[in-house]
């Protein structure tokens, strides 16, 4: 298996408040992306908000390919917007990037 770190870019419809945001900054914990060697070098946080209403969700999963990787992402962004009362039509998502690969290889 190899660690894989993922960017979801996504997009606030509307007005969201600080705690939803800070509920969807806490659903993402386990896949925080300083857990991993590359996220601790780059300083990656978990989501980050511009103040136009785009976000980015930074993960981590482990994965046996890359595709297996972006579709992990996509279930873990998900499922953190549920566990913030959001879903897909207040926080649509954008396509999954893969921005590093960490692995002892």
């Amino acid at each position: 298996m190899t660690t894989y770190v993922i960017s979801v870019p996504g997009t606030f419809t509307g007005a969201v408040p600080d705690v939803t945001k800070d509920r969807l900054a806490r659903a993402l914990r386990p896949a925080d992306p300083h857990r991993t060697h590359l996220g601790d070098e780059e300083d990656l946080d978990a989501l980050s908000v511009n103040d136009d209403g785009t976000f980015t969700m930074r993960l981590t999963v482990e994965a046996d390919s890359r595709a297996h990787a972006e579709g992990r992402a996509q279930e873990v962004a998900d499922s953190a917007l549920r566990a913030a009362g959001l879903d897909r039509g207040s926080a649509p998502l954008g396509p999954t990037i893969v921005t590093g690969i960490d692995s002892d290889v």
